[in-house]
């Protein structure tokens, strides 16, 4: 079983950045690829970005690739979110995923991930 916890959301002004944490509880965090996803008001969730069990594979979502970084800490439990130049449009409740499997490279769709956090609010202004 693995839980997730996140922090690090708050509101910003357009170009600003953030970072986001989630730390994970569970004896196998280190086997696991991690993932951030994001949900704004009437919209559905859609990927963000993935890092694979050894923090050597990444995949980002066209909209945000070259703007955050997906990071794996094994030491300490934890995956982070660099959010950079921020737009209105990233604006939304951001969650932590865990791969339902173990062993795997970055996945993809949410399909791949079985364990999720309550989510942090991330709010860009203009």
């Amino acid at each position: 079983q693995v839980q997730l916890v996140e922090s690090g959301g708050g509101l910003v002004q357009a170009g600003g950045s953030l970072t986001l944490s989630c730390v994970a509880s569970g004896r196998d965090f280190t086997n696991r690829g991690m993932g951030w996803f994001r949900q704004a008001p009437g919209k559905e969730r859609e990927f963000v970005a993935a890092i694979g069990y050894t923090g050597r594979s990444t995949r980002y979502e066209e909209r945000v690739r070259g703007r955050f970084t997906i990071l794996k800490d094994n030491a300490k439990n934890t995956v982070y979110l660099q959010m950079n130049s921020l737009k209105p449009e990233d604006t939304a409740v951001y969650l932590c995923a865990a791969d339902r499997s173990q062993f795997r490279q970055a996945g993809g769709p949410s399909t791949d991930f079985g364990y999720w956090g309550q989510g942090t609010q991330v709010t860009v202004s203009s």
